[in-house]
């Protein structure tokens, strides 16, 4: 008999593998397809394997359901700190992205004050400790040259606005943005980018309803601020273009190589001449000819994440004069649910959305999940494709109390496991406030 192959260094001081604490069960989006497999997952939250059959003390077969990755959601603004009270709070927010199947999202920094420092980014900091459902990866605003070094060992990536925003009053001179740029690129961390340019704005005429508001922030504005960028970003940047709204768009950044998002409301919504001002956002919602490509875009695989731009405001406020009235709206919650809806009608493949909601926004903002495989956080989902709900505002759970996409038909996660921990049960949340402030663990990268 031949004696055992002998071990390596590496092997001999290496760990013990970790126990498998639980064994998830049924069919599940693995390797690009649904197939009926074993997920065996350990005490810290983490898939130690994946086959046809895994020993384990605790066994949860999921039935008919379908098991998938939980999403990211890498472009929210939860309104904290100096957001009006009530609208909406890290807790809140987190609380309704694990209720949608959200495992991580990305805050965004214009918030008052903006976090264009180390003593905001650590305020805000403190605010997820105790208080979030779901994990949080924090932006920063690179406005104050002399703090992006120190921001930039703290933050999990940058946003960039071309044009003012809530809380961002001056966006960088044209003449500024290729040596911003090309210092964000020799600082490692992702970057996104609010794609607009106010040159291109057409301000003349108050507007009284999304068709105004789309003439004013012409697509031509998303057009130049695109090409300014693919002009100035260094090959060394991890750039990516928030919320594009046109298939011009599409085109032009995947011949580019970048990475970029769409948005449900701008897959979703058209601009009409009868709509208020819930459906008031930057960049505007654009003719239906331009959502359908958009669409059309999205459901070929040409765009690689979806994100919600959750960004609500009161009743109140939203029922203002539309001129007036603020931009933004909610979507966290609803942002899986209304798609897994196009998945179930047969209009969109489940790999398609699988790919834009989970996958490639969790590699952009470098984090091991996104997946069912070995060595990514055991952050998975429990849908039954037959429980469908139609949406009403005040059934979901953000504080404003309103969808833009009322009576629309959404599928929600019946389970959602969190590091392996359910913290969702039959569409009710049970879990508690495990949440941490993440940040880059590999390369982000959305290939």
């Amino acid at each position: 008999m031949a004696p055992p192959p002998r071990r390596t260094r590496e092997e001999e001081h290496a760990p013990p593998p970790e126990p498998t604490a639980w064994v998830l069960a049924g069919r599940a989006f693995v390797q690009g397809r649904l197939q009926s497999v074993e997920i065996a997952i350990s005490e810290e939250g983490t898939i130690l394997s994946v086959g046809k059959v895994r020993p384990g003390p605790r066994r949860h077969d999921v039935g008919e359901a379908v098991i998938l990755p939980s999403a990211t959601d890498l472009h929210v603004h939860f309104r904290e700190p100096g957001g009006p009270s009530g609208v909406e709070s890290i807790e809140s927010g987190t609380l309704q992205a694990a209720l949608g199947g959200v495992a991580l999202v990305g805050e965004m920094p214009n918030t008052t004050p903006p976090v264009t420092d180390s003593e905001a980014l650590a305020d805000k900091a403190v605010r997820v400790h105790r208080r979030a459902a779901v994990d949080v990866l924090l932006y920063a605003s690179p406005t104050n040259p002399r703090a992006l070094r120190s921001l930039a060992r703290r933050a999990g990536a940058f946003k960039l606005y071309l044009s003012p925003t809530t809380g961002i009053a001056e966006p960088p001179a044209p003449a500024d943005l290729a040596p911003l740029l090309g210092r964000l690129g020799e600082l490692g961390l992702p970057v996104s980018v609010h794609a607009e340019d106010p040159t291109e704005f057409e301000t003349e005429v108050p507007a009284k309803d999304t068709v105004d508001w789309d003439a004013g922030r012409p697509p031509a504005a998303e057009q130049t601020a695109i090409e300014r960028l693919l002009r100035d970003a260094p090959p060394s940047l991890r750039l990516h273009v928030a919320h594009v709204t046109l298939g011009s768009s599409v085109a032009r950044l995947r011949r580019a190589g970048i990475s970029f998002e769409a948005t449900p409301h701008h897959l979703l919504l058209a601009d009409r001449r009868d709509s208020d001002a819930r459906r008031k956002v930057n960049p505007p919602l654009r003719a239906e000819s331009e959502r359908k490509l958009l669409w059309e875009a999205f459901v070929r695989g040409e765009v690689p994440v979806l994100a919600s731009d959750h960004a609500p405001h009161s009743a109140d406020a939203k029922a203002l004069p539309f001129a007036l009235a603020p931009s933004g709206m909610p979507g966290v919650e609803t942002l899986l649910p209304l798609m897994l809806a196009r998945v179930r009608a047969g209009q969109l493949p489940l790999p398609i959305l699988t790919a834009s909601a989970c996958d490639r926004p969790a590699r952009w903002l470098g984090q091991p999940h996104g997946r069912i495989a070995a060595g990514h956080r055991a952050h998975l989902l429990v849908v039954d494709f037959r429980q469908r709900t139609r949406l009403e505002g005040r059934h979901l759970h953000a504080p404003c109390g309103w969808t833009a996409f009322e009576g629309r038909e959404g599928i929600f996660p019946r389970e959602h496991y969190f590091y392996g921990r359910r913290i969702v049960a039959d569409g009710e949340f049970v879990g508690g406030a495990r949440g941490a402030v993440v940040r880059p663990e590999f390369a982000p990268t959305s290939r």
